[in-house]
């Protein structure tokens, strides 16, 4: 069973705190006892919305006394040679890659892997997510999937009963409208029922190849290894231009993930294809229900616990993407505040001795250019406007589009690495790149506006899910009905 997670105080939770004073406050002695970090892991959520407010007024106040400082160029020029050097290092540093599968004689000592999948009115692609998760190439008396069933209003309950009586391996759990903790609290639930070693969960419109689970196993061999994340791609990537941006991102993000952490900095989870070692996961509590997005919550806390997470580059996990903008606007304002929440919940144990450098300066260079320059390019144009000034924040952000554009093209470009490539199709993956950096265009609004939102008020914690309609073809995986 997994030990009792650290009970959150919430009238804390919900108490208005002077910004300052509640930053002050969770500030704790360098050399605090393992045992005080344990049980603060999660005690650093109170006052986020005023903690937004204070980091808001924080940007606009920078990015208007650098138009008004003689000196402001001096600062530019320091973070653009900051910029320039990360992204620099990021460009040139050679990922490891290990996509070697184990053989079938090689079924001695394997680890019992426990799948999970927290669906909610997934009635449209239920069945087939358990012919996916039978469909492993893994000896069946180590590995078993659970699916849970997350107080559906549609046929998904009785679909995942008539299913578990014909497949043993399948468990299904049942949770009701008195539940709580959205989905975290789904997956801690059937967390304490699992037994596996590794612990793989997947969104409910997952398409997984059937050597995956053989291609994950080796990489937990090295033994700081605390997660694996298996690279993301869309399965209807070709239903139009919201999707086939979805697609570049997620070759962008791949690409990020691999050099960051050849860099020495942090692997990062997306949810979806996640693998966890049982052993960090109940060191680190489970997944944080107070949370929107837990697989980025998780990714910290793994890195404060002193574990790596690691990427499977081949095969990938696929995924329907959303296929309208306003779906698109509501999962990216979702992501951003899960991402500000992170740096908000444990900005303390980031700047402690519990994060090596590379990984502080890591997570300042991405949190610059993917939170900071965003947010800040607002201010700076109204400047520019007003006072007729040059911008400042513009030529940092033109930098770090360079570098975006130059991943996506390798990152695209890795996804088919299997295959010989030719001219016709490296322009075509250019033409690709450049259309995703024009759909990556809209971060640029939904980073002011969901900062600017969570000073005012934060998004309730509870589950938005994604509606899957199973209509998705298969692109990479070559999987058949």
């Amino acid at each position: 069973m997994m030990p009792e997670k650290d009970k959150l105080n919430h009238s804390e939770i919900n108490t208005e705190l002077d910004p300052i004073t509640s930053l002050i406050a969770e500030f704790s002695d360098p050399d605090i006892q393992e045992e005080e970090f344990r049980n603060d892991f999660f005690q650093g959520l109170s006052g986020r919305r005023k903690k937004a407010a204070f980091a808001l007024s924080l940007i606009w106040l920078v990015t208007i006394l650098l138009h008004l400082v003689s000196w402001s160029f001096w600062i530019v020029l320091a973070l653009g040679i900051f910029v320039t050097i990360q992204a620099l290092r990021l460009m040139f540093v050679s990922p490891s890659v290990n996509n070697q599968a184990l053989s079938t004689q090689e079924n001695v000592n394997l680890p019992r892997m426990s799948l999970m999948v927290s669906a909610k009115n997934e009635e449209m692609v239920v069945r087939k997510l358990v012919k996916m998760l039978l469909s492993f190439d893994y000896p069946q008396e180590l590995y078993e999937f659970w699916v849970i069933n997350d107080n559906s209003s549609d046929g998904t309950g009785r679909i995942l009963d008539e299913l578990a009586q014909k497949h043993p391996q399948l468990k299904v759990l049942h949770r009701d409208n008195t539940a709580k903790g959205g989905k975290s609290g789904a997956l801690n639930q059937a967390f304490a029922l699992t037994n596996g070693d590794i612990i793989g969960v997947f969104d409910a419109d997952a398409k997984a190849s059937p050597d995956l689970l053989r291609k994950i196993v080796p990489l937990f061999e090295v033994e700081n290894i605390g997660a694996i994340q298996v690279r993301k791609s869309m399965s209807n990537a070709d239903e139009n231009f919201w999707t086939q941006g979805q697609l570049s991102e997620m070759a962008l993000d791949s690409y990020f993930q691999q050099q960051r952490i050849a860099c020495g900095g942090m692997g990062e989870l997306r949810g979806n294809g996640q693998f966890v070692r049982r052993l960090p996961l109940n060191s680190c509590g489970g997944w944080n229900e107070e949370t929107i997005t837990d697989d980025l919550d998780l990714t910290i806390r793994l890195h404060l616990d002193n574990w790596d997470i690691n990427i499977l580059e081949h095969p990938p996990v696929e995924e329907e993407g959303v296929k309208k903008a306003i779906a698109l606007w509501h999962q990216r304002s979702r992501w951003a505040e899960g991402g500000y929440q992170r740096y908000f919940d444990y900005w303390r144990f980031i700047f402690s001795n519990r994060l090596n450098w590379h990984k502080k300066f890591d997570l300042l260079y991405f949190f610059l250019v993917q939170y900071i320059f965003p947010t800040a390019a607002i201010p700076d144009l109204v400047m520019v406007i007003t006072r007729h000034h040059i911008p400042l924040i513009a030529p940092l952000t033109s930098l770090t589009l360079v570098l975006a554009f130059w991943g996506m093209f390798t990152g695209l470009k890795r996804t088919k690495s299997d295959t010989f490539l030719s001219i016709t199709d490296n322009l075509k993956m250019i033409q690709q790149s450049i259309l995703g950096m024009i759909y990556l265009t809209h971060w640029f609004i939904v980073m002011p506006v969901t900062t600017a939102r969570m000073s005012i008020r934060q998004k309730q914690l509870k589950w938005v899910k994604t509606v899957h309609d199973g209509s998705s073809d298969n692109l990479e995986l070559g999987l058949t009905e």
